[in-house]
């Protein structure tokens, strides 16, 4: 398994900024490894940082966009069956709707920064037609701090970016829980705003 990997790893070098986006499309491999990947080229100046930094918020949108597609043409019993091939699994299913049908469109943007939920939030957002240009918006708008992060710990790392899970967890926790926090003032504003339309 770690040879084959590695061999992704020595993919993604050879088609440098192509190989970041494609290895974010296909996220074989955690986002987050992959863009530390992709710090640590940048580290040993094989690519640029900003070019890094455009092809993994390609690379990470086009991803969710395939994954918001499947929920609007898809559908739940689609993804249900045939989710598990993509390494969608029924619990990250109903943990994102969950989380979509409490907190509406504005989860899109937050929940890119919590694990199980970011993965799955697109198919939730397919399946109620959220418009793509909102969407797409949100999408970017969370992929490029993402993108901007794991870089830069990429580079700080260097030749011990294997390490990037265990360097990565004091940045984490503090993003999860900005997020979260987040999540629920929107909650309370449409909510207030709702009632206050309604009254």
């Amino acid at each position: 398994m770690h040879d084959f990997i590695m061999s992704i790893f020595e993919f993604i070098s050879e088609l440098g900024y192509f190989g970041i986006a494609l290895g974010l499309m296909v996220e074989v491999i955690p986002s987050e490894i992959v863009l530390s990947y992709g710090g640590f080229l940048v580290y040993k100046e094989k690519i640029s940082f900003l070019g890094a930094l455009i092809s993994g918020v390609i690379g990470g949108t086009l991803a969710q966009l395939f994954l918001y597609w499947l929920g609007a043409y898809g559908g739940r019993p689609f993804l249900d069956r045939y989710g598990k091939y993509i390494l969608i699994h029924k619990k990250h299913l109903d943990a994102s709707e969950k989380w979509f049908d409490k907190y509406g469109t504005g989860v899109i943007f937050s929940a890119r920064f919590i694990p199980v939920i970011r993965h799955a939030i697109s198919i939730p957002a397919g399946i109620a037609k959220m418009p793509l240009s909102q969407f797409t918006l949100y999408t970017v708008g969370a992929m490029i701090p993402w993108t901007i992060l794991f870089l830069l710990l990429g580079i700080e790392l260097g030749d011990h970016w294997r390490n990037i899970e265990e360097y990565a967890k004091p940045f984490l926790y503090p993003i999860i829980m900005i997020s979260v926090s987040c999540m629920l003032i929107y909650f309370l504003f449409v909510k207030f705003r709702s009632n206050k339309q309604s009254s």
